[in-house]
């Protein structure tokens, strides 16, 4: 009897156990990329989200336009000096109007010179090599703006949210509940990492193209050395 008391006692324990586990045990609630997204306020999301799809504009776009203008015809520059050693200055220059190409329009400058002091002839490929860079480089300064002001103007949506929240605070007369606390500060922080994401992605976009611009400019500039050592070979 005595141990049919004790073994009541311990499975009364155990559900009692079970049952302030279940009570103890919170409910765990997930969250999308969404929810955060719409959480973080109209009034900051949407430019942010217009900063994020001209910065992935603005980099494909520019990506597509340097990769077509560093292409180069390995048989061009061939066919250049063919045609000046043979003194055809007319069909080199027919050449480099029919090639469409960074390279090819900086040639034309230089075959359209010859017969000119060396001096002017470099100057003039160096002026449509600036040119040719300018438009490469067009619309970067935007792509480096959006990389700097995403973060700014998400740290700003932070600030209102902080300020919104604390004014709540200041006129509840009842006073604020912890689950109506950590929601606006939450909301106040989804601009910030909103803006901070936007913000590393628009400025490692920029660092690419920057890095892809500095490559054309060295062929450029080997482009021009190699044409302008052609043209001094029939004096040596």
């Amino acid at each position: 009897m005595f141990l049919n008391l004790l073994l009541q006692i311990s499975t009364g324990a155990e559900d009692l156990t079970a049952e302030g586990v279940e009570e103890i045990v919170p409910h765990e609630e997930t969250l999308s990329v969404i929810d955060l997204i719409v959480s973080g306020g109209w009034y900051i999301m949407i430019p942010l989200a217009v900063l994020s799809v001209v910065a992935i504009y603005i980099f494909i776009e520019r990506f597509l336009a340097i990769q077509k203008a560093s292409k180069e015809d390995p048989q061009f520059m061939n066919q250049i000096k063919d045609f000046i050693h043979e003194g055809k200055i007319d069909a080199a220059n027919h050449l480099c109007k029919q090639t469409d190409s960074t390279f090819a329009r900086m040639i034309q400058k230089g075959v359209k010179r010859i017969g000119k002091p060396l001096g002017d002839i470099s100057a003039a490929i160096e002026n449509v090599g600036k040119l040719e860079l300018f438009k490469l480089e067009q619309s970067l300064s935007t792509l480096a703006t959006i990389a700097g002001a995403a973060p700014m103007i998400g740290f700003l949506g932070t600030v209102i949210g902080m300020i919104v929240v604390f004014h709540e605070m200041r006129i509840s007369s009842s006073g604020i509940e912890i689950e109506q606390l950590s929601g606006g500060i939450m909301q106040a922080m989804v601009t910030t990492v909103a803006g901070l994401v936007i913000g590393i992605i628009a400025y490692i976009a920029y660092n690419i193209l920057v890095a892809r611009v500095e490559k054309v400019v060295y062929k450029m500039e080997a482009t021009t050395i190699e044409f302008m050592d052609l043209l001094q070979e029939p004096a040596e």
